[in-house]
């Protein structure tokens, strides 16, 4: 028997947490790919040791010893209705992991067969999703985005029935965490507010262990000094950290044009990673508007929505947290029912802020420009040019060695006073910040109105400043190309940075290659019809390094041909 070392958390909560099942067994399983890179680093390559046995295991035909299978029990809203039962319907938790840095992990099998939360469902997967999940998810990683992993693929030798009979498959993922805004609701939802607090207690403890101290490192939370914020409210620090987490995320996935197409809240993750890759896509030719998943027809999860929508989703999970919000409060502050959303408020009213500041990096390491530390407020400007402030008297003093270091005297928040006599440097950081925003939002709007390719547009950008002509042939209308052109050159130009500099970070952050939507439904297609992985195994080696050009693989760059256009993407339940 291969050996794993499990270590098994959410199975030791109350049984209702989830149900106790197996997977169904499958005839005849085949190997499409085993991820030896993730297997090391979570230490479990004893699943690899047979490659007969380790089919077993991911099919679900054999259990590994340790392993405690369960599906999890939530809630949801589902295109902004609530679906007060949900659950685990086709996903299996065989039991958790600690990697080599301590760091610990879920195993799940999707697609192993019907469970107590399958609500009619066949609990099964269609080969097509296995694959798709799988190449998005490692390209995601790759691309440095927080996401769940594919530990390993099967086809199971049986089909299932969707619009036709299809080739069925199992994916074997990872996530740090599987809990998800419905978590949080399916208790919520009942009124049972002991099993709240355990669950956030277990999500704070796991996840966010500073907030159990009543500290947060989210952003907008920390003292002037650099120093974690005191709140001393946990589960209002636990709801900090889960905004900034979500606004990072998201900032990151409209980075790179990427669209999930199902962000209800039980596919929101509180860990803060890319869960259920359904429908998800990237972007082609750049459409603020852009939609491809089939079950999407009012287009609430469109591109341009989706940093509203995490905040919709964010609202959802703080009214889960209320009743848990009201021990902090005290008969002199008022009506618990209304202090309570005062101080979820007040927390969720940082989300733009936040995801504007993560947004606008991200972009303007696009565009070579360097990244800031400043929030959008002057208070935030402030406080953060204060502590900088510190830190480089502190590197000074250091230098030349000196024992009395600026960092031994603790920065104080700045008054108003202080925040007025520096109102000449908070408002030339404003207007950095607002022109840098209004650079972006334009060639983002050329960009549509050109039909230029998202992806291809920044590649080209970035490799090679004097001649432009690759990326102006991307565009319909390439006048409006040049002028916007004219203006980025003379920003890059106000910068410190050479134009070496400014390149080579833009090449760190704009991909040569996607899992483009044809090449994805290609590799979907020969391993459906034709039982070919080929295609599949050529996609993923060329995007397990999307930053560098690779000598002929010119093809996997390019845009989909008329006929290739994928219109729609599916979510395969």
């Amino acid at each position: 028997m291969s050996k794993v070392d499990f270590n098994n958390s959410y199975a030791k909560l109350p049984e209702n947490f989830y149900s106790t099942t197996n997977p169904d067994p499958v005839e005849q399983p085949g190997l499409i790919k085993f991820n030896h890179e993730l297997a090391e680093q979570l230490g479990v390559t004893g699943l690899y040791t047979d490659e007969a046995e380790a089919v077993e295991f991911f099919s679900g035909n054999k259990i590994p010893e340790g392993a405690e299978p369960i599906a999890m029990a939530y809630s949801g809203h589902q295109f902004g209705g609530f679906s007060p039962q949900l659950g685990d319907g086709r996903a299996i938790l065989l039991g958790e992991v600690k990697d080599k840095d301590g760091i610990r992990h879920d195993i799940q099998l999707k697609g192993s067969g019907k469970t107590p939360w399958s609500r009619g469902g066949d609990g099964r997967s269609a080969l097509g999703p296995v694959i798709r999940e799988y190449l998005l998810c490692e390209a995601m990683h790759k691309l440095g985005v927080p996401t769940t992993r594919a530990l390993a693929a099967v086809t199971t030798g049986e089909k299932v029935m969707r619009e036709t009979p299809k080739p069925g498959g199992i994916l074997t993922r990872v996530a740090t965490g599987y809990v998800r805004v419905g978590t949080f609701q399916y208790f919520a939802s009942q009124g049972n507010i002991d099993d709240l607090k355990k669950l956030a207690a277990y999500e704070i403890g796991r996840h966010y262990p500073q907030a159990k101290r009543g500290f947060s490192d989210a952003k907008g939370s920390s003292a002037a000094d650099g120093s974690k914020q005191e709140v001393k409210k946990p589960y209002v620090a636990f709801l900090k950290e889960v905004v900034n987490a979500q606004a990072k995320l998201i900032a990151k996935w409209m980075s790179l044009g990427f669209i999930h197409g199902v962000m209800n809240t039980d596919n929101m993750s509180i860990a803060g990673e890319t869960i259920d890759y359904g429908p998800c896509a990237f972007m082609d030719e750049f459409s603020h508007s852009r939609v491809y998943s089939s079950i999407d027809q009012q287009g609430r999860y469109a591109y341009k929505n989706q940093p509203q929508i995490g905040q919709w989703n964010l609202i959802r999970f703080a009214e889960t947290l209320l009743p848990l919000f009201a021990e902090y409060v005290t008969p002199e502050q008022g009506k618990p029912e209304e202090v309570v959303v005062l101080l979820a408020q007040e927390v969720l009213n940082e989300y733009e802020t936040i995801y504007k500041h993560y947004w606008l990096n991200e972009m303007r390491q696009k565009l070579g420009l360097p990244t800031t530390e400043f929030l959008l407020n002057p208070e935030k400007i402030m406080e953060q040019k204060l502590k900088k402030a510190s830190a480089e008297g502190a590197a000074k003093a250091a230098a030349e060695g000196s024992s009395q270091s600026t960092s031994d005297k603790p920065t104080q928040t700045p008054s108003q006073e202080e925040i007025k006599e520096n109102r000449v440097e908070i408002a030339k950081a404003q207007q950095t910040n607002a022109d840098d925003h209004a650079l972006i939002a334009r060639l983002l709007d050329v960009m549509q109105a050109g039909k230029a390719d998202f992806t291809l547009t920044f590649y080209h950008l970035s490799q090679d400043f004097e001649n432009l002509e690759n990326a102006r042939n991307l565009f319909e209308n390439p006048d409006d190309f040049d002028a916007w052109a004219k203006k980025w050159l003379y920003r890059l130009k106000q910068e410190d940075t050479t134009a070496a500099e400014q390149q080579a970070l833009m090449q760190s952050v704009n991909p040569v290659y996607i899992p483009r939507n044809h090449q994805v439904e290609a590799a979907i297609r020969a391993a459906e019809d034709n039982n070919d992985f080929s295609v599949f195994n050529e996609l993923h080696d060329v995007l397990q390094n999307p930053f560098e050009f690779q000598e002929g693989k010119e093809n996997y760059m390019l845009p989909p041909k008329p006929e290739e256009v994928v219109l729609q993407t599916f979510c395969g339940t």
